[in-house]
């Protein structure tokens, strides 16, 4: 079984949401604000069916597919059992962004979107194997569709107000998921949009990915891109 590979994720400052003007922009995304975030290491792809039963022995699906119908609670627990936890909120939407300000990580354009992510089967699709689509410039795959992916926070509107490393929320009853699936359309493949169910939801559209924890720096890495892929554990 191969190990979870990490991918870097260097610090730095982004706009988190979306602008007032944005046509397709839900009222939960607004306002946009400026978040800044220092380097975390994140899943290159969501976690496979393979990997969750190293946590999970029973789980059901094939190795490639990423596991699903897995609770908040679940992904939360498998994260921190694999040495690490569920990426936050804004660190997910800083990493699907990958440097960009546009609906998705390529850009504006729906059109190019099957090329990086699955999305529009309905109820007659299933998620896809993982890492099969573009990766995004930062490295990583599968940020935009085939599964919603669980993140750390309780869900809540936005302020204005700049933060640094946000944690979310400390009350509340929902958790955030990001990403979009298979089974949406384009727009909720957006870096932006949101989604919230409660920790004990699952359903068939929904995986996690997670940020590894070092407890030591890792060894400089050795790609000249501003991201380098670091092996699990």
């Amino acid at each position: 079984m191969s190990d979870i590979v990490f991918v870097r994720i260097c610090s730095g400052t982004f706009t988190m949401g979306s602008a007032e003007t944005d046509p397709q922009a839900e009222a939960d995304e607004k306002p946009a604000h400026q978040v800044t975030l220092s380097e975390f290491w994140l899943g290159k792809t969501e976690v496979t069916t393979a990997q969750y039963r190293r946590f999970r022995p029973d789980q059901k699906g094939e190795d490639n597919l990423p596991a699903t119908n897995v609770s908040w609670t679940e992904a939360k627990a498998a994260c921190e059992s694999f040495g690490g936890r569920l990426p936050t909120e804004a660190e997910w939407e800083y990493a699907a962004r990958a440097g960009r300000q546009s609906a998705w990580s390529f850009g504006d354009d729906d059109k190019l979107l099957g090329e990086y992510g699955v999305y529009g089967e309905g109820s007659t699709g299933a998620p896809h194997p993982v890492g099969m689509k573009n990766a995004s410039a930062w490295g990583l795959h599968d940020m935009h569709g085939n599964v919603w992916e669980w993140v750390e926070d309780r869900y809540d509107t936005y302020s204005d107000a700049a933060q640094s490393n946000p944690r979310g929320p400390m009350a509340g009853e929902t958790r955030v998921v990001r990403g979009g699936s298979y089974f949406n359309a384009a727009g909720a493949l957006r870096s932006a949009f949101r989604l919230r169910f409660s920790p004990d939801h699952r359903n068939k559209t929904l995986g996690f990915r997670c940020v590894r924890l070092f407890t030591a720096a890792p060894e400089p890495p050795k790609k000249t891109a501003n991201q380098s892929d670091a092996p699990g554990l």
